[in-house]
């Protein structure tokens, strides 16, 4: 039989009450006691029911998080980033993914949530229909948006300004004496593919002769091999193609390199994210970089005031970007 609290408080000097407090993180505690009640534990190597505590105290030291794929490389360096944060403040992290579909996300946030998650991180997997789900979250745990974001929902958000890494982009292109650009990207369904393309026409008018074709489809590298095929068949490659993410821009530097186009000799390619593969992709990526740490501590600190009960507005951070200048676009 494990040690008990009991022998943990015996050893320590304090009553089970002090003891279970102490060990659960909870206030009123002094220092000094909080201080030998844990170093008892250590000692007794007491590993405390945590079932058993979370139905006592009803909280779980967990946070529920929602992404719409895990396998993109984006979302699983975010969630890691998210991960440490929470690991700093003793919580752990539950994890679900909802493959870019609002009715799986329904299913996966309400399972979260009956695992009692304390509170919820979400990347909405849509602008529109994600609405509801993470309404509805809301009102039963605190809920802080990250990256994606839905409309209608006046809560917490943390996220890149999407526009003015696109804006870097084009301006980066227009002053190496790029003429001719095109968009791929993907159909604005969430709330970075709206702002980038809104971001791409906005900074192309700016450079009335720059503007070119946009073709949109998904944020996958199969779509960035599709659009490139599209663009070779045309009748006139242009100068440069600015991408939605990175996975797009890979796919479309792997099909004009398979057909014998110099890349950045006659075209140059962007992306957008920073992914781990952009920079072993051969040219390396050009790319507009997101500070996923810091995304991630201005979530997690933002949820975590919640949870302590400060009474304040919701709040909407834009984080700048970083363009990275790599060998996609260095002539």
């Amino acid at each position: 039989m494990g040690v008990r609290i009991h022998e943990v408080a015996v050893r320590a000097g304090v009553s089970v009450a002090t003891a279970s407090r102490a060990l659960s993180g909870q206030r009123g505690v002094r220092a000094e006691n909080r201080d030998r009640v844990l170093a008892a534990a250590r000692e007794l190597d007491y590993e405390p029911n945590a079932v058993a505590a979370a139905l006592r105290s009803r909280v779980t030291h967990t946070i529920g998080m929602i992404v719409p794929r895990i396998s993109n490389p984006f979302f699983a360096t975010l969630v890691e980033a998210v991960e440490g944060r929470l690991q700093d403040g003793r919580r752990s992290l539950l994890l679900a993914g909802s493959h870019y579909d609002p009715e799986v996300e329904r299913q996966q946030v309400r399972s979260l949530l009956d695992r009692r998650v304390d509170a919820l991180v979400a990347v909405p997997c849509h602008q529109h229909h994600s609405t509801e789900t993470i309404g509805n979250a809301a009102e039963r745990v605190p809920v802080t948006q990250l990256d994606l974001r839905v409309d209608g929902f006046h809560g917490d958000w943390v996220g890149v300004d999407n526009e003015a890494g696109v804006f870097q982009v084009v301006d980066h292109l227009a002053a190496l004496g790029a003429h001719s650009l095109a968009f791929v990207g993907s159909h604005p369904s969430d709330s970075s593919a709206q702002a980038r393309l809104d971001g791409y026409e906005r900074a192309a008018a700016r450079h009335a002769h720059h503007s070119g074709p946009v073709l949109l489809g998904d944020f996958s590298k199969e779509w960035g091999r599709q659009a490139a095929e599209k663009l070779m068949d045309s009748e006139g490659l242009p100068d440069a193609v600015v991408c939605g993410n990175d996975t797009i821009a890979l796919g479309v530097l792997a099909a004009l390199i398979e057909r014998g186009v110099r890349v950045p000799e006659e075209v140059m390619v962007t992306g957008f994210d920073d992914i781990p593969y952009a920079e072993l992709s051969r040219p390396a990526l050009t790319t507009v970089r997101q500070p996923q740490e810091r995304l991630a501590a201005e979530a997690v600190r933002l949820l975590t005031s919640v949870m302590e009960g400060e009474q304040r507005p919701p709040q909407r951070i834009a984080v700048a970007p970083d363009l990275l200048v790599r060998g996609s676009t260095k002539r």
